[in-house]
């Protein structure tokens, strides 16, 4: 992902008022980003754990998009579960259902889409080995790391069509 400014970032949201994006908060550490592993953006709003926000290049723009974290039953530590997007696996806590409102009538309507995420949204970091996945053990893939990433971006690329209603 190209390196981008705050400026950048509040302009972009499809689903969300611009008052919203103009009082999100940003990643900590957002001065220090590794943008040449990013392939999108995603971050808990550090003010509102409850709050996520994911940021991607599509189609020659930049679209952003607000989450809700949902609160479900506390997982077991022992229990696994899979990031939709990068097919990270985790225990405990490492996954979340995170919800966004869609675009335009269907939204207006409080319409949503869901996806289980990896909870700190680091996929990008996950998929290229540079983050280890809560709990430890990965699940063993034949695939390489550059397929990886384009399976992420598929991925990643039809959830925003679906917030989208493309």
């Amino acid at each position: 992902m190209r390196p981008i400014t705050e400026r950048d970032i509040r302009t972009c949201f499809v689903n969300c008022s611009k008052g919203e994006a103009t009082r999100l908060g940003l990643p900590r550490d957002f001065a220090d980003l590794p943008w040449d592993d990013l392939d999108f953006l995603g971050w808990r709003d550090p003010g509102a754990p409850e709050r996520a926000y994911l940021v991607a290049e599509r189609d020659g723009r930049l679209v952003g998009i607000a989450l809700r974290v949902t609160s479900g039953a506390s997982r077991s530590f022992t229990a696994r579960s899979m990031c939709s997007l990068c097919l990270t696996t985790h225990t405990g806590g490492g996954v979340a259902l995170m919800t966004a409102r869609r675009t335009g009538e269907a939204g207006r309507q409080g319409n949503t889409v869901g996806q289980y995420l990896c909870a700190d949204l680091a996929c990008s970091l996950y998929v290229r080995g540079r983050k280890d996945a809560a709990g430890g053990a990965a699940v063993e893939e034949s695939l390489g790391v550059a397929e990886k990433v384009t399976r992420t971006e598929d991925n990643l690329r039809t959830f925003l069509d679906k917030v989208r209603g493309s």
